[in-house]
């Protein structure tokens, strides 16, 4: 049975994923901070990806795949930011990203068919007002994903997917009113916002042997926004 660690497992994508491995039959690890959502047939524990700290000691010797789901969405013109806000993204973004993959290299290097999934945002390839501090954080994760898999391989595939808005708590304020979501919506040649279980099956796929031959791949769930025009 495969041991998956999903950091960030108990809130919109990534309690999605965590549900959706369990129900695979795949023996999942997830940490909670803020939210204590749980489901059941995983292993909880709380992780503060700022702390110094982390306790990793529930884990088991070998971890197959790392999903990585912490994330924010600050929108606020350009002028209005101070490089402070830039920072306090980028730690939770990326540096935690980075903390998450240098702790688990040991018990990734174990398994026979490690997989790292993160996550970026169409934003980064599509340019958005507002959107300068996450397409900022989410373009370093992109450009990690490339590196890392080049460095890490053979042993150790890494991709990334590149979500549009996704009807979770992250996106809570934009999504608050039925006129939003149809706004939203609209904006999409699908006509549709973006579900977490979308996304949560996409982490499954790059998790699995069907994708043994991906890796270094940014992958686009995003209701065709980043390439269509309709």
């Amino acid at each position: 049975m495969s041991n998956i660690l999903v950091i960030g497992g108990s809130s919109g994508i990534g309690l999605s994923t965590t549900e959706l491995l369990v129900n695979k039959k795949k023996q999942v690890y997830a940490t909670y901070n803020h939210s204590e959502n749980k489901i059941d047939g995983a292993t909880y524990f709380h992780l503060d990806v700022n702390q110094q700290e982390w306790d990793l000691s529930v884990l088991p010797e070998v971890i197959d795949g790392l999903v990585y789901c912490p994330g924010k969405i600050n929108l606020k013109p350009f002028a209005r930011l101070k490089p402070e806000d830039f920072i306090e993204d980028y730690k939770i973004q990326v540096l935690g990203a980075i903390k998450a993959i240098q702790l688990l290299l040991p018990k990734l290097k174990k398994s026979s068919s490690p997989s790292i999934v993160l996550f970026s945002t169409v934003a980064v390839q599509t340019g958005f007002s507002f959107h300068s501090i996450v397409s900022s954080s989410k373009g370093a994760i992109e450009g990690l994903t490339r590196a890392l898999a080049a460095e890490l391989a053979p042993s150790i595939r890494i991709n990334c997917i590149a979500p549009s808005i996704t009807d979770t708590p992250l996106a809570g304020n934009l999504l608050n009113s039925l006129e939003k979501k149809e706004a939203n919506a609209q904006r999409h040649p699908l006509k549709k916002v973006g579900e977490a279980k979308d996304i949560a099956h996409a982490v499954a796929f790059l998790l699995s042997e069907e994708s043994s031959w991906m890796t270094g791949q940014i992958m686009h769930i995003d209701g065709g926004i980043s390439n269509l025009r309709v």
